[in-house]
């Protein structure tokens, strides 16, 4: 019985998995963004009802539904943290629930869309949660110059 098949077979499986491994990293490393497309500079607090809260990674999301004055409904795309380092601020994923009546504090999305960067979210018993990576009301991944 000659192994050379065999060798060989296991050899290209073994380099498969590699460019499957690689593809799946670059994927993850295409899909990272920076923070330079929220108004940090700008804070903007939205009264709704929660619409959805997503535990996702990379990120996680809540989508609130904000009634304008104007009438109608506008869901607004809140991006924050990783569920990992949600979960160590004390976040978990039933924190938010559909129906929930909550007012977020956002950096809006530059270019006027409805989104923004989660600053912090009064819940509907009243208690606050904040990101806690920011170091007072500071924004997130900026340089501080001192």
């Amino acid at each position: 019985m000659n192994a050379a098949p065999r060798t060989r077979g296991l050899k290209t499986a073994l380099m498969g998995c590699c460019a499957a491994g690689l593809l799946a990293l670059t994927g993850v490393a295409a899909a990272h963004h920076s923070f330079g497309v929220f108004d940090q500079a700008r804070q903007l607090s939205l009264q709704g009802t929660i619409h959805d809260f997503q535990w996702t990674n990379p990120h996680s999301w809540i989508y609130l539904d904000v009634r304008p004055s104007g009438g109608g409904v506008e869901t607004w795309q809140i991006e924050m943290n990783s569920p990992n380092n949600l979960q160590r601020q004390g976040w978990r994923p039933r924190t938010l629930k559909p129906g929930d009546q909550v007012t977020v504090v956002i950096n809006p999305l530059r270019d006027g869309r409805k989104g923004g960067l989660f600053v912090s979210v009064k819940l509907p018993d009243g208690s606050m949660i904040g990101d806690p990576t920011r170091h007072g009301n500071a924004p997130i991944n900026v340089p501080v110059v001192k």
